[in-house]
């Protein structure tokens, strides 16, 4: 009997730290407000990442994603990252 697996899509939501400068996101905030957008208080610009996986579970599949992204994909000394796991639906 083989092994089921489930397919998984999982969401990566990665930002820099609070604490690291973010010049990119500084001079977004600065040019709406420029543009009359007074409201803006800060900018933070980030990456987001999309992956597709098989896995027996969304627990296994969450722990392959935490390795991915301490491993590869996050560069854990100035950036922070959130992982949301959900069946894929093929639409």
């Amino acid at each position: 009997m083989g092994t089921i697996t489930n397919i998984f899509i999982a969401k990566i939501k990665i930002l820099k730290r609070s604490s690291i400068n973010d010049p990119e996101g500084n001079t977004i905030a600065e040019a709406l407000n420029n543009l009359g957008f007074n409201d803006i208080d800060s900018v933070r610009i980030g990456k987001y990442i999309e992956i597709t996986l098989e896995s027996k579970d969304k627990r296994t599949a969450e722990k392959i994603v935490n390795r991915m992204c301490e491993t590869l994909l996050v560069n854990l000394v100035i950036e922070s990252y959130q992982v949301e796991i959900n069946p894929y639906i093929v639409k």
